[in-house]
């Protein structure tokens, strides 16, 4: 059977909220409904659903216009091994010490790496985005200049590859990864069992900084915020007060035009730039708190 999917953007957060469950009550029901923030600063979201069949095209016009989106684009996609393409296309990822591979490239991990398996069927987080490497070549740096850290917190985790790299350099510490999404933490708890870290990698659904435990823990001697720009502003306070002193933070998920905003508010927060890294399209800054 033919996979169908549908698309549209709008305005505001809750209003593609809304729209993502409305879509739940379609006949046929999709097998999959998505509400993003599009990562170009244009404060759109994108809504998205998978239908396995032709959708009723009348409903989602109907949709659409209920809550103010734009007319779904409907697309049907060929039939792919998507796992299969991955493996094909995905080579292994090294970001200073860290070697971030599939389980089809085992055999090429180098002796010296710390290794940090993703499979291929978990492909967001991989190691292969710019803000992904960024923030593992920002611990890479932070290791090599001495520090230590007993704390660590992965907000926003995915895959949870930022919490693990943590995990193979401090096998001591506590550290926490939290994501707004159950499902990324059902694959973080995955990932941590595959590559034999669950006893030190705490995996919990949270959104922000708004958890017990999250807050129990606190204050945190590193924490990774691999998310978007305004979640990223809207949290500067809350990091910057769960970090101790001395402290470090890596954000990203920044394009590079917006770097500068972003650095300004933790700036403000009681935060120094330590370094500030571009991949592509994409900024990764660490900062570190102020004694």
């Amino acid at each position: 059977m033919a996979t169908f999917t549908a698309l549209t953007t709008l305005p505001g957060k809750q209003q593609a909220e809304a729209l993502g469950d409305a879509l739940e009550t379609l006949d046929p029901t999709p097998t999959g409904v998505g509400v993003f923030e599009l990562e170009d600063g244009s404060g759109l979201w994108e809504v998205g659903a998978y239908f396995e069949g032709a959708p009723d095209r009348a409903g989602l016009v109907l949709l659409a216009a209920m809550h103010g989106a734009r007319d779904f684009v409907i697309s049907e996609l060929p039939e792919t091994d998507w796992v299969a393409k991955v493996r094909r296309e995905l080579s292994p990822v090294t970001a200073g010490r860290f070697f971030v591979y599939g389980s089809h490239d085992a055999d090429k991990v180098p002796a010296e790496a710390e290794p940090l398996l993703i499979e291929a069927s978990m492909a967001f987080g991989t190691g292969h985005h710019g803000t992904t490497q960024g923030c593992l070549r920002a611990l890479d740096a932070l290791v090599a200049s001495g520090v230590t850290a007993r704390s660590v917190l992965d907000l926003g985790c995915g895959t949870a590859v930022l919490a693990m790299g943590a995990a193979r350099i401090w096998p001591d510490a506590r550290i926490l990864a939290s994501d707004i999404d159950p499902v990324a933490i059902e694959v973080a708890e995955v990932n941590t069992t595959a590559n034999g870290l669950s006893d030190q990698v705490a995996c919990l659904v949270a959104e922000g900084l708004d958890h017990p435990t999250l807050q129990q823990a606190a204050p945190y001697d590193l924490i990774f915020a691999n998310i978007l720009k305004g979640p990223l502003i809207a949290l500067a306070g809350g990091l910057t007060e769960t970090l101790r002193r001395g402290g470090n933070v890596i954000l990203s998920g920044i394009l590079n035009e917006q770097a500068d905003e972003v650095c300004a508010h933790y700036i403000e927060a009681g935060n120094s730039l330590v370094s500030r890294t571009e991949i592509g399209d994409w900024t990764t800054l660490m900062l570190c708190k102020k004694s």
